[in-house]
């Protein structure tokens, strides 16, 4: 059977009592993962355009980070922009990076407060220069939080990210440094964008969709599942506890038969 991978080594910081809540602190996942969808559905329900729906998405993801920072989450990623949104209109593809931007600006400072680090995964080079630049800027000032770590998923493909592992080892092994034999799946992890997070313990989808639109295909093989049809502009504090509630709950064996 699949070896569990091994887990990271976690931020240096004392989480928020999560027993507020009636959450066991202890029993918390290490790295939540977020598939944010519905925004569009959500706009049109209202006869409203997309991007009003993603405005109003963008005050769900300020939710689900200050609740994760409170109850002690340790990672936290979020499918913000796939490498198939590209093929999206310019003109959504456009006010989604001014998005994108403004909440990078909006929300540095209070991120820095908050002790979160900031990163970001996927096809960085690929987004406008200017939302580039203040990715970048955000990632630095934030660079020393320990509190959580935030990782947004960025112009990100479960399998362009496969693509990319399988040629850096290619070249690895063209020159001689990488026998077949070393190609384990502790080494093929290492060459993934997520190279630095543990896999994700709960993967959350909200819309209803029964997929996973090519996120995170490696890395969430044990990762537990939650399927809300809540759009991600409804999904608010009291069903992320709750899902969060649910998650320790479930029995998590990774392949093996419980003693």
């Amino acid at each position: 059977m699949p070896s569990k991978r091994k887990r990271k080594k976690s931020l240096n910081s004392n989480p928020a009592p999560g027993n507020k809540y009636d959450i066991d602190p202890a029993r918390l996942p290490v790295h939540v993962a977020i598939i944010m969808d519905g925004n569009g559905r959500w706009a049109k329900k209202r006869l409203l355009n997309r991007v009003m729906g993603h405005e109003k998405g963008s005050e769900s993801v300020r939710i689900v980070v200050r609740t994760s920072r409170e109850v002690g989450i340790q990672h936290l990623t979020l499918f913000a922009f796939s490498t198939e949104n590209w093929e999206r209109p310019r003109t959504e593809i456009t006010a989604l990076m001014k998005l994108l931007n403004r909440f990078l600006k909006t929300e540095r400072n209070e991120m820095r407060d908050n002790d979160i680090r900031l990163q970001a995964i996927g096809q960085i080079d690929r987004l406008p220069e200017y939302v580039q630049k203040t990715l970048l800027k955000t990632i630095d000032l934030t660079k020393d939080g320990r509190a959580m770590q935030l990782n947004l998923a960025l112009s990100y493909g479960g399998r362009t990210d496969i693509v990319r592992m399988a040629r850096m080892i290619s070249r690895e092994s063209i020159k001689g440094q990488l026998t077949p034999e070393a190609i384990t799946p502790d080494l093929v992890s290492s060459y993934l964008y997520t190279k630095d997070l543990p896999d994700p313990d709960l993967l959350i989808r909200t819309s209803g969709e029964m997929r996973i639109s090519n996120f995170m295909l490696w890395q969430i093989a044990y990762s537990e599942l939650y399927i809300t049809d809540t759009l991600w502009p409804d999904f608010d504090k009291k069903e992320y506890l709750h899902i969060l509630k649910q998650y320790q709950s479930r029995d998590r064996r990774f392949g093996k038969i419980k003693d």
